[in-house]
């Protein structure tokens, strides 16, 4: 049997399994562009009954749902198949409350990559905030939200110690 790993490593494919995954098909999440080389993503929170609070704005867990498996997706792409990637913590700050359509978009770049595989290439573990923002339909800051993720080079990989 194949892994969820490696059945995903077209994005299209991923893109469209994401889309029809419960909690985010019930949170009203669609992920809208998933770059080919996995280093790009925009999502967006689509405003419905069922993601609405008591007060008629978009739930926080939705706000952060949205944002949530993403830097470590594209990490795991990014550096491939060598490394450990986590998520090892995150946090969403509330700036004004989300109504109708809400956006994020997420990068990593080729920098990103060298900087953490310089970084673990002697085994050492590492671990980088990536920030991003959730915005309204005008452009204006709903939330933004952390993620800590660490790497490490897996042991089969480390350079050996003479």
């Amino acid at each position: 049997m194949k892994s969820w790993k490696n059945m995903f490593k077209d994005p299209r494919l991923l893109r469209y399994a994401m889309n029809i995954w419960p909690p985010f098909l019930g949170a009203g999440i669609e992920v809208e562009v998933l770059a080919s080389d996995f280093r790009y993503v925009r999502v967006v929170l689509k405003s419905t009954v069922f993601n609405r609070n008591y007060v008629g704005t978009h739930f926080g867990g939705s706000l952060f749902a949205m944002t949530d498996p993403f830097y470590m997706l594209m990490l795991i792409r990014g550096l491939g198949n060598n490394y450990f990637v986590w998520d090892r913590s995150a946090h969403i700050e509330f700036i004004a409350p989300g109504q109708g359509p809400l956006h994020c978009e997420m990068r990593v770049s080729e920098e990103d990559l060298r900087e953490m595989r310089e970084a673990t290439a002697d085994g050492a573990k590492y671990e980088r905030e990536f920030a991003s923002e959730v915005l309204d339909s005008e452009g204006l800051l709903v939330a933004r939200v952390s993620k800590r993720i660490y790497a490490r080079l897996k042991p089969e990989f480390r350079p050996t110690v003479a």
